[in-house]
């Protein structure tokens, strides 16, 4: 038992301190510096207990950017996930064809944000000078960017199941709809918790996106997220406390929607 334990010190423990240092330590100083008055110009810090959130939620610019994160993230959780379960069934095949159009899909997911949003810049100018649509270009650059991973990950579990499956539901004389519903689509269960989960946090924190795109315009934040105004209020405006608030309200709302999401979908693998 004590070998045990020191194996797994010897192999555990660097990288629980580097996550601690590099995740865990970041997290609880916004925490805290979102109960203070904190200011880089300012002599020295206070506590403010919850004077900060107090202000948050009365902050309009606060609710409008909270919305453009959610509408964002709908469409990033939505879209790919149907559009990269279509993909992976028509390219689930062992030939060079698909593996090459497989890579083909999954380039876009290895590329930065900044990197994409340069590339569709020009393409998309009309639509992201326009108010109404902005939101959505923006969201259909994140769709085009994380269909690959979706793809990949829906052509893993598809990989995953029994090929005796399908065969005896061919010898029910069942067809592709009945396949797909009755063997399918209960044995990629998992893959759908993933991709669902993954998809929406990528949504929640947007930012390099909206930064080299419109810079929260057209207009006064219309397109900005939360994640671009928590980089916008701490760092262009200096007030760090409120940001880190923000911050921590952001935080509070992933990990809250994440866990609910994440224990539907696994209470259905189970019914399932």
């Amino acid at each position: 038992m004590l070998r045990r334990a020191r194996e797994f010190s010897g192999f555990a423990l660097p990288g629980l301190l580097l996550y601690a240092g590099l995740v865990l330590v970041p997290i609880v100083w916004t925490v805290v510096l979102g109960f203070t008055d904190r200011n880089r110009f300012a002599p020295a810090t206070h506590f403010v207990g919850l004077d900060q959130f107090h202000r948050l939620a009365q902050d309009d610019q606060f609710w409008l950017v909270l919305k453009n994160t959610f509408v964002v993230t709908a469409i990033v959780v939505i879209v790919p996930n149907v559009l990269g379960l279509a993909l992976a069934l028509l390219l689930n095949r062992d030939t060079l064809l698909y593996r090459l159009l497989r890579s083909v899909f999954f380039t876009p997911v290895i590329l930065s944000g900044i990197v994409v949003s340069v590339m569709w810049q020009n393409l998309l100018r009309p639509w992201l000078a326009d108010p109404g649509m902005a939101l959505f270009s923006i969201g259909g650059i994140l769709c085009w960017q994380l269909l690959g991973f979706c793809v990949v990950v829906y052509l893993a579990g598809l990989n995953a199941v029994p090929k005796e499956l399908y065969e005896a539901a061919t010898v029910d004389g069942a067809g592709w709809w009945r396949r797909f519903r009755s063997v399918t689509w209960p044995m990629i269960a998992p893959a759908v918790t993933i991709n669902t989960v993954m998809l929406l946090i990528s949504g929640f924190k947007v930012y390099e996106h909206i930064l080299v795109l419109t810079n929260g315009g057209p207009g006064r934040n219309t397109t900005a997220s939360i994640a671009f105004d928590v980089i916008e209020k701490g760092v262009r405006g200096d007030r760090i406390g409120f940001a880190a608030a923000e911050a921590t309200v952001m935080l509070a709302i992933i990990v809250l929607l994440s866990g609910i999401v994440l224990r539907l979908l696994q209470r259905r693998e189970v019914q399932l």
